[in-house]
């Protein structure tokens, strides 16, 4: 026979696993609840809800939204979406064309890895070092260098549709800290991931 104080450690034990696996499950409902579902053309991005959309600023953008600096970044990094029809030149020029838009020296890191999500596959550019970011009209291709900078770009082969650029760009650490949340919006899973062949 169990004693009442024995009865009463047990109950209380239950009691405190059940509110832990409360409390986890609500956290992770909260979490799903703060993504917001946003069609573009062809694909629907889960884009959290802290990341304000934008006007796009040119004709070449179907959307664009602000990511919120976080502590000790003074700018807010920003996500671009595009398309251009068809394959836009194709991946690896493409991923070629976003190192080239960082400083050629012992700062620029490269990491360029292929997967493939829910939309389809796709390459995933991870860059770093000082960024040539663009000012002005696309057309004058002006650039100021902006160092401690990331980019994360990505080519999302959608099938029989077209290939969809999401560039993600700011700040190193504030972009480096979405870069989950980046890859959750188009289905995409980091540990499946393996290094991209050109």
């Amino acid at each position: 026979m169990i004693s009442p104080s024995t009865f009463r450690r047990v109950l209380f034990s239950v009691l405190g696993l059940s509110l832990a696996i409360y409390a986890c499950t609500a956290r992770a409902e909260e979490k799903s609840e703060k993504a917001n579902d946003v069609k573009i053309k062809d694909i629907t991005l889960k884009i959290p809800s802290n990341w304000k959309s934008a006007p796009p600023s040119n004709k070449l953008r179907l959307a664009q939204f602000t990511i919120p600096a976080v502590k000790g970044d003074k700018e807010p990094a920003e996500l671009v979406v595009s398309s251009f029809g068809g394959t836009g030149g194709g991946m690896a020029a493409n991923v070629n064309r976003w190192v080239g838009q960082f400083a050629a020296n012992e700062d620029r890191k490269v990491k360029v890895t292929q997967g493939e999500s829910k939309l389809g596959k796709y390459v995933f550019a991870d860059l770093s070092g000082t960024y040539n970011k663009s000012i002005g009209p696309p057309f004058l291709r002006k650039t100021t260098p902006v160092p401690d900078s990331r980019m994360l770009g990505v080519i999302l082969a959608v099938e029989g549709k077209a290939y969809y650029f999401l560039k993600l760009t700011g700040p190193n650490k504030t972009v480096a800290s979405v870069a989950n949340e980046l890859r959750a919006a188009f289905g995409a899973n980091a540990k499946d991931e393996k290094p991209f062949e050109q």
